[in-house]
């Protein structure tokens, strides 16, 4: 398996919390030192195209909804189906298409590792961890509308549609034994917000941004796993460390 227990990489709640408060301090330190104030980068933003990276760290989970099957006989030992939330990473680039003063068009593609767990807890207490490592290839499409610029940082909102394609390598229908499977096409809503910040060579922006799964992306396998449910999307929190020029 490919990137094998990620959620251990970024062992959590203490990891999250230490990432989300880096953020908030590197912020906090860039809007102090612009008390002796000086325009940083003043002619980027009459600039039509901006280029950059990013860096994302997420959580990630399934949103499911169960099908007529589990409470028929023949699943009366099973108690539930819970998805569990995982952690992983994305990298990515940045195209940025000025339109307005105000307002952008983003094009952002970036690989996400991502882990999806499910557990299937019996009547008798034992619990059946499907764990779906997948890397997808990932392409959001976002608008981004900015507040005015005050000093050297503004606030934005931003939102689109995210469609990905699974290339892990390994081929789903090669792995039909005892598996719960998934699909390897995904299209999903984004929306979000951030900060732009203006420094003398470069713009940071750190961004959170919220996903949610437009495809039911559950497949059949043979091992019955897929039997009691009808539907799964996912579902992603990430949090966007973004550079460009």
């Amino acid at each position: 398996m490919h990137f094998a227990h990620i959620r251990h990489l970024f062992h959590i709640p203490g990891k999250k919390i230490t990432i989300t408060a880096g953020i908030f301090f590197l912020s906090l330190s860039g809007l102090r030192a612009q008390d002796s104030f000086q325009q940083n980068l003043p002619f980027s933003d009459s600039r039509w195209l901006h280029y950059g990276f990013s860096i994302g760290l997420h959580s990630s989970g399934f949103k499911m909804k169960y099908s007529s099957d589990f409470v028929q006989p023949g699943m009366d030992s099973l108690h539930s189906i819970m998805p569990k939330n995982s952690f992983g990473f994305s990298l990515g680039f940045i195209t940025d298409f000025r339109l307005h003063d105000q307002v952008n068009f983003r094009i952002l593609p970036k690989v996400s590792f991502y882990e999806f767990a499910v557990d299937f807890n019996s009547v008798g207490g034992n619990v059946n961890t499907q764990l779906i490592e997948a890397t997808f290839i990932e392409i959001p499409l976002m608008i981004k509308y900015k507040t005015q610029r005050h000093k050297n940082f503004r606030m934005y909102v931003t939102g689109g549609l995210a469609p990905g394609l699974e290339v892990s390598g390994k081929k789903r229908k090669e792995l039909t034994d005892n598996r719960l499977l998934t699909g390897d096409y995904n299209l999903a809503a984004e929306a979000g917000f951030g900060i732009d910040m203006y420094f003398p060579l470069f713009k940071f922006s750190p961004e959170f941004r919220f996903s949610r799964g437009l495809f039911n992306i559950l497949r059949e396998d043979n091992s019955g796993y897929s039997k009691g449910i009808n539907e799964l999307k996912t579902n992603v929190f990430t949090i966007y460390l973004q550079f460009s020029d």
